[in-house]
């Protein structure tokens, strides 16, 4: 069954996972499998994030639904698949019973790094959400609003761009005020699509500032990093501050997606409990 994110009745949540940068993926699995009885709906599956070589997302999903039960998002982008490879991709999901993605981009690739990789780009996003929706997969799009130069308004050109293409929900960057939330569904809303928040917990000032400063897209205002700078037991400061999050997505939005830092799935109980 699709994910429930046209449900209004039904506010979704959903854990963003990395796959291992291996092959083997026991440990991240087990980590997983244990926090998979909390109360949440499944995993979203990111795909060579910041342009680092991961585990297939696809193999990972389905190795996912099998050692926890629940399903999990396929994120697929133009950067590292010719079209040959993206309807090669979108043929593997269905046929593994995967029913819902997430098309993206994707990072660049850096060419100085230990993996260059070329940038394929042989279809733009908005081709393969098409892709992705004439295979009947249940398709949704990103909104990263890129709050460092302030382009919300363009990404909701875009926004409306991947709607038109067929985008059927919306995930976007993290959201650490209810400024920004509000501006967020203020501006998406003509476009009658499911926006699902996304939560990214802080663990440390330094993984604050470093996230303010070095990520672009997302945007950690000053009294909350003042906050972790300060607080006695960082961690917990920043698992309470998700769960506010979430508390404030339900306000707003159509669900949360919400991203543990560098695999530390245990402050999902103190989040989602």
């Amino acid at each position: 069954m699709p994910f429930p994110f046209d449900d209004k009745n039904n506010f979704t949540i959903t854990i963003e996972a990395v796959p291992p940068a291996d092959h083997d993926p026991s440990g991240l699995l087990e980590k997983m499998n244990a926090v998979s009885g909390l109360d949440f709906h499944g995993f979203s599956i990111a795909s060579n994030p910041v342009a680092k070589p991961r585990m297939s997302a696809m193999a990972f999903c389905r190795l996912v639904r099998e050692a926890t039960g629940k399903p999990a998002i396929l994120h697929l982008t133009v950067r590292d698949h010719n079209r040959l490879g993206l309807q090669s991709e979108i043929y593997g999901a269905r046929a593994l019973g995967i029913d819902t993605v997430i098309c993206l981009t994707g990072d660049p690739s850096a060419r100085k790094s230990d993996h260059p990789a070329v940038t394929v780009l042989d279809a733009n996003v908005f081709e393969l959400i098409t892709m992705a929706r004439q295979a009947g997969l249940s398709t949704g799009a990103v909104l990263d609003y890129r709050p460092e130069i302030d382009g919300l308004a363009n990404e909701i050109k875009r926004l409306q761009r991947k709607a038109e293409a067929g985008a059927q929900f919306i995930v976007t960057q993290p959201v650490y005020d209810e400024q920004t939330a509000l501006k967020i569904h203020d501006a998406a809303a003509f476009l009658n699509l499911p926006v699902i928040m996304g939560i990214l917990p802080l663990v440390s000032p330094r993984h604050a500032e470093f996230l303010h400063n070095k990520v672009a897209g997302i945007a950690v205002p000053d009294a909350l990093r003042a906050t972790m700078a300060q607080a006695k037991d960082p961690l917990s400061a920043g698992t309470a501050q998700a769960k506010e999050m979430l508390t404030l997505a339900r306000k707003y939005f159509a669900g949360a997606c919400v991203m543990p830092p560098f695999d530390r799935f245990e402050i999902l109980n103190g989040i989602l409990d």
